[in-house]
């Protein structure tokens, strides 16, 4: 019985460590080609910059941060962002769920010649865990955050948890 709790003590002592914070998950997907903004800087009052949402537009329904522009990740339209913001020098922070799908989208801006873009770190589930608002389609705060599925949802601390279980999830795992 003594080996058997000791055997369980080390098995629960090699999950808790296999945990992995936030910054491991981004450090696992992303490659730091877009440089992060906290969620605190970006909040702040005199940080102006252009805003692109880069998740779906389901996700972006349910909730989003004030003033974003949903740009999307399946479908997003490099010629469009261009025609309305042909300034390349302008401040633009790109964000998604955690800041995975965002970077791709940061490093597309950057190879069409944008020069002044960030990755908010940890996206809006950073947002809203920092007690950040977020909005929704009509423009009202909301507690509601779309999670992606049910793996990812436990990155968002604070907040209403949505997704639907039959939405169908992609296989490449770089998209969350």
């Amino acid at each position: 019985m003594k080996h058997f709790t000791l055997i369980l003590i080390a098995l629960f002592s090699v999950e808790l460590s296999a945990q992995k914070t936030i910054d491991d998950l981004l450090k696992q997907y992303n490659d730091n080609g877009v440089p992060y903004i906290s969620v605190e800087e970006l909040a702040m009052p005199k940080t102006n910059a252009i805003i692109f949402d880069t998740r779906e537009p389901k996700e972006y329904e349910v909730s989003h941060l004030k003033n974003a522009v949903c740009v999307g990740y399946d479908n997003f339209d490099l010629a469009s962002i261009e025609k309305k913001h042909p300034n390349k020098s302008e401040k633009i922070v790109v964000y998604c769920s955690l800041g995975i799908r965002s970077e791709t989208i940061g490093e597309k801006l950057k190879k069409a010649g944008y020069t002044n873009v960030y990755n908010l770190y940890g996206g809006i589930f950073e947002w809203k865990n920092k007690d950040f608002t977020v909005i929704d389609s009509q423009n009202n705060e909301t507690e509601n955050v779309h999670t992606f599925s049910k793996t990812w949802s436990k990155w968002l601390k604070k907040g209403k948890k949505v997704f639907k279980k039959d939405e169908k999830q992609p296989k490449n795992s770089k998209k969350q």
